[in-house]
């Protein structure tokens, strides 16, 4: 490729990226066509012809959804039903008994680190933040230290742990084995996590609030006085499931993921390797666990009501999946447009490791754009192509890069800020931006330097 043709791609590279932040930013354009008007406008200054554009397109939304359209599908569903199983409160209450008294944060953020593997962190956060609250009001612990610990842990996976959509695309753009990754994913959210969890307690030391004895939605900033904190809030756990079937809607389709990725790597053969290659495709595994949920969550529920609750689901998953897909059609077009081995030999000549590049870029848009997710497939869908194209980079590490990029740190246009700080009970923006804002950047800074460590052993 000659030097006009690079400076053509380029070009078009980075007017797809403005044109993209413009709509998502300032119009009522949804990100979706966004995506696909950005798609065009690269390809049609990078030089390719309009029929070749919009191939590209076709193919790549096409080929993304064609791999986990279905694994999104069926995992927002799953997490419908947990949201409304009380299977979230009956996993944190089971670590709150095993830990023991004095470490319900711990507990909290152990709970976050799961729950959010199938549910929005947005709609686990509201779900067991009333938890929270009661274990504040119990124990005369900070309030924020036990949510923010929560809110932490949630956000980590969510962002980095399939089947959530965000990192199950990431996978689809990198061309990654599902199971290996959320192994990777795993070990980067565990040291992440933690930090949050300090975080957690440093900031409820500094904001110590505590649940207003007669109205647990006002909150205090003084200490329990004994006849207050002997009168305590009992934490029910009539109606709710048993532990394993809370569980085991999660924790069993990564295992049969994970089992087959083994089965791969020891070159496993015969009846169990064909077994372990149906059960632990990612589709069926997920499809499997969604059928636990189904019948061991809601066995109980109506009919009705549970087709209603997954009908409702499946529209919401409507605009992942189309992000998703948008996101594919964008790689595909900048792979044809060979932006991708244009870039990756700038970045080779210039000595810049690959992985700085989806770790910025995610974090930039998700400030940007607000949004974790939007971020992350944004990037990817940009990344991939270009160091795909590099040697010496493992698209793993490239890959876990987006993810970890994309938590970048929160404003006042993310959802999830509000969500964090409106549920917790927190009014004063000043202590929203001491209690979110903070934890967010303490988790995209020790990110960053997981990123750089695991990219150095692996």
């Amino acid at each position: 490729m000659n030097d006009v043709n690079v400076i053509r791609v380029i070009i078009g590279l980075v007017v797809a990226i403005g044109l993209i932040l413009y709509f998502v930013t300032r119009t009522k354009i949804q990100v979706f066509l966004a995506m696909i008007i950005g798609s065009v406008a690269a390809g049609l200054i990078s030089g390719l012809p309009a029929a070749q554009v919009l191939a590209a397109i076709k193919s790549g939304f096409g080929g993304t959804l064609g791999s986990i359209g279905i694994i999104i599908g069926f995992g927002v569903m799953m997490g419908a039903i947990f949201e409304v199983s009380g299977a979230a409160r009956k996993m944190a209450i089971t670590f709150i008994k095993m830990l023991g008294k004095g470490k319900e944060e711990i507990a909290m953020a152990i709970t976050g680190f799961i729950v959010s593997i199938p549910v929005f962190c947005d709609s686990a956060f509201v779900i067991l933040s009333p938890l929270a609250k009661s274990l504040s009001r119990n124990t005369g612990k900070s309030v924020v230290t036990i949510s923010c610990s929560l809110g932490a842990a949630l956000l980590v996976t969510h962002s980095l742990v399939p089947p959530t959509p965000g990192p199950l695309a990431i996978a689809e753009f990198f061309r990654l084995d599902l199971g290996r990754f959320i192994l990777y994913g795993l070990i980067a959210a565990l040291p992440i996590s933690i930090s949050g969890l300090i975080y957690a307690k440093w900031v409820g030391k500094k904001l110590f609030k505590l649940p207003d004895p007669n109205d647990s939605s006002v909150l205090i900033d003084r200490p329990y006085t004994e006849a207050e904190l002997a009168e305590t809030v009992t934490i029910s756990e009539e109606g709710l499931p048993s532990t394993f079937m809370a569980f085991a809607p999660i924790l069993i389709p990564i295992v049969l993921i994970l089992l087959n990725t083994i089965a791969n790597a020891v070159g496993l053969t015969g009846f169990i390797k064909s077994l372990l290659g149906l059960v632990g495709d990612p589709v069926v595994a997920v499809a499997i666990g969604l059928l636990i949920a189904i019948y061991g969550l809601a066995g109980k529920v109506d009919r009705k009501k549970v087709v209603s609750l997954l009908d409702d689901s499946i529209k919401q998953a409507g605009v992942i999946v189309f992000v998703t897909g948008a996101g594919g059609a964008l790689g595909a077009v900048l792979k044809a447009s060979g932006a991708g081995d244009a870039i990756a030999n700038m970045l080779v000549q210039a000595n810049i490791p690959g992985i700085i590049l989806p770790f910025v870029m995610a974090y930039l848009l998700r400030i940007v754009s607000g949004s974790a997710t939007v971020g992350m497939l944004t990037a990817g869908s940009i990344t991939a192509p270009i160091l795909l194209a590099m040697t010496g980079v493992n698209p793993y590490m490239a890959g876990l890069a987006c993810c970890i990029g994309s938590i970048g740190i929160t404003n006042l246009h993310d959802s999830y800020f509000w969500v964090v700080n409106r549920t917790t009970g927190l009014t004063d923006v000043k202590e929203m931006f001491q209690n979110w804002f903070g934890c967010v950047l303490t988790l995209s800074t020790v990110g960053f330097v997981v990123l750089l460590i695991m990219n150095w052993i692996f």
